[in-house]
Formats: C-alpha cells, structure tokens, sequence
C-alpha cells in the first residue's frame, strides 16, 4: 500500500480486502467510505482505522490526500476517530511510518459517529454474533428482499449475504489466531454448518485455511517463548 494516496474527484474505488492492518489517515479533502464496522463521510483530520482483512469501498471524493500507516492488529479495535495534527503525522512518516503510526495512537481523539441510515443498521445487525439472515431482516423491516439488497448494495459496495458471510470468516478468524479452542468448537460457536464450511469461508476471505493460520501462531508464540 502507497504511503500517501491521491483520490481523485468523482472516483469510486471499488470495494476491496485489506490484508494488514492500517490507519487511514485524512490530510486534504474528504470522500465516503463504507465497510464492515459501518459508513462514514470523512474530512481532514480522521482517522479510519482497518484491522485485517477489512473490507470497505470509497466513492464520490472531492480531490482527497491521505496518509497510510501500519498498525498493529491489536490497535485497530475503533474505527473512526480523529487527529489533531495530519500535517506533523506527515511530516514524521516521510523519515520512518512506524513512528509516524506511534505518534497518531498517542494524539488520536473520539471521532464522529457512523452514517445510521436503513442500509447502516442492517450492516451492524449482520456483523454481529447473532446475524439474522437477510430475508428475516427484511421481513421484520416490512419491505421485499429485493429492496433492502438494492439499498445495501447501494451503499456498501457489496450484497448483504456476501457481507454477512464475510463478517462472521473475520469473526472465526479471530478466534482462530487469538484462542486455543478447537477448530470445530469456534465453527460451532461462530454459526457454521460444519468445519469444513468455516474452512472454506475463511479461506476465501484470507487465502489461508484455518489449520494454517493456527499452524503458524502455534509457532510464532514458541518462538517468543523461547526468546523469553
């Protein structure tokens, strides 16, 4: 990922998966943005903040500067907040972006709240733990599946089933990473007919299986362990 990127105006980067975590930070300009955590109209100064495997799509900038920085996973939780000096931020990521992104966890302020409109409610309900299926959804909203497809798709770049699936892969993959459990225990837990769906499922979303993902921070951790 470039460090700065220039968005043209008028231009929609189509939606797309991040494979590190990264702060998006503004320094001129502002664009729409819409992704797993919710949709936010941005300015100079914010701060969108992509754990891995982040997915988003961003349309309709005016001319728009921002700065890209490397963040730790574990520095990734919130999404939106604010800075209150993108210009020094700049300046110190031209001689080294790792104290750049040092410097912006320290300085970073709460940001403004996500868009709330229909399409956003239905992105919150379908990345939690209890996500209904959208025909449900839709029933209990009192319009047809058709509608809320075309309105989601409208604003988020992708249909909602795709992100529904998408949003609970990442969810797997966390535990994968983060915890011992079982392979089949989190694809119980996580609402997956079987291992071998969330197997497939995530997978697509990170290009790994899951036994390779826990294969290889089962050897990182003895590594540490070791150097300990």
């Amino acid at each position: 990922m470039p460090l700065r990127s220039a968005l043209i105006p008028g231009e929609t980067i189509p939606r797309h998966v991040h494979d590190e975590a990264y702060a998006a930070v503004v320094l001129d300009g502002g664009y729409e943005e819409a992704g797993e955590r919710g949709r936010w109209r941005v300015r100079a100064g914010d701060v969108l903040l992509h754990g891995r495997f982040s997915g988003h799509w961003n349309r309709r900038p005016g001319k728009t500067l921002v700065l890209n920085l490397p963040l730790a996973e574990a520095a990734a939780e919130t999404a939106m907040a604010r800075t209150v000096d993108p210009d020094l931020l700049a300046r110190l990521a031209e001689r080294d972006p790792v104290e750049a992104a040092a410097a912006l966890l320290e300085t970073l302020r709460p940001g403004q709240a996500g868009l709330a409109d229909v399409p956003d409610q239905l992105a919150q309900a379908l990345s939690g733990d209890e996500a209904p299926t959208v025909e449900a959804w839709a029933r209990d909203q009192g319009v047809s599946r058709e509608t809320v497809f075309r309105w989601f798709r409208d604003a988020y770049g992708v249909g909602p089933a795709r992100f529904r699936v998408e949003a609970r892969a990442r969810r797997a993959w966390r535990s994968i990473v983060e915890g011992e459990a079982p392979l089949a225990e989190i694809a119980a837990e996580a609402g997956f007919a079987d291992q071998a769906h969330m197997s497939r499922d995530v997978k697509d979303l990170t290009g790994r299986s899951p036994g390779a993902w826990r294969a290889q921070f089962r050897l990182q951790h003895s590594f540490k362990t070791r150097a300990a």
